[in-house]
């Protein structure tokens, strides 16, 4: 893991799994990898930044970036995350809204930072499941993932702003096997890369990325 700086400001870069990390974004960024899914991704980011933290070298931004799948939207497409909701959470029973996690003042989608000019929004629901078929009925956003809520909270924690950047690599039929995730994660790798240059380009002309 090393932090890119770009425009006097420090971005650590976030994924999940090696799989997801090509050569062409391999050549641009040594990220953060934090394994798979909510509780990996929430130990790894706050236990990086807690480091980083105390060594005098906290990043400026997050950027979380890998694949998702969706329902609605074209397979080998890349979106930057509008906002991002943890689709496991459900204390209705108690009377909390679904979404939203008991005692903690935050509502069910949290906004993020859209910076790139050039690629689609869409909002994300992250979670422990993988959804396949038609579980995605069952979830309201366009894109699933199982990481970027964990580490948005974690970056809320330090006071750190995140974006999220997503390549649609399945759905919206249902997945059989590990080759249904991975025979996109190459042409997303070019994708992702090219939208991260993108960003180092508004980085390095002194845009500074915070509230949504």
């Amino acid at each position: 893991m090393d932090l890119l700086e770009a425009g006097g400001q420090k971005v650590l870069a976030v994924m999940a799994a090696a799989a997801e990390y090509g050569p062409a974004l391999s050549r641009r960024i040594r990220p953060l990898m934090t394994g798979v899914g909510p509780v990996e991704a929430g130990v790894a980011t706050g236990a990086a930044l807690a480091r980083l933290a105390a060594a005098g070298r906290a990043p400026d931004l997050i950027l979380c970036l890998g694949s998702a799948g969706s329902a609605v939207l074209p397979r080998g497409s890349v979106h930057q995350v509008s906002a991002v909701s943890y689709r496991d959470i459900d204390a209705s029973v108690l009377g909390f809204a679904r979404g939203t996690t008991p005692f903690l003042d935050l509502p069910a989608e949290i906004a993020l930072p859209t910076p790139w000019a050039d690629l689609p929004r869409a909002r994300l629901s992250t979670g422990g499941a993988i959804v396949t078929g038609a579980a995605y009925g069952a979830v309201a956003a366009e894109m699933v993932d199982m990481e970027t809520f964990a580490v948005v909270r974690a970056a809320m924690a330090h006071g750190i702003p995140c974006v999220g950047l997503r390549g649609i690599s399945d759905g919206p039929g249902d997945l059989h096997g590990l080759a249904d995730w991975t025979a996109l994660l190459g042409h997303l790798d070019a994708e992702l890369a090219r939208a991260l240059d993108t960003l180092i380009a508004r980085l390095v002309a002194g845009h500074r990325i915070g509230a949504p």
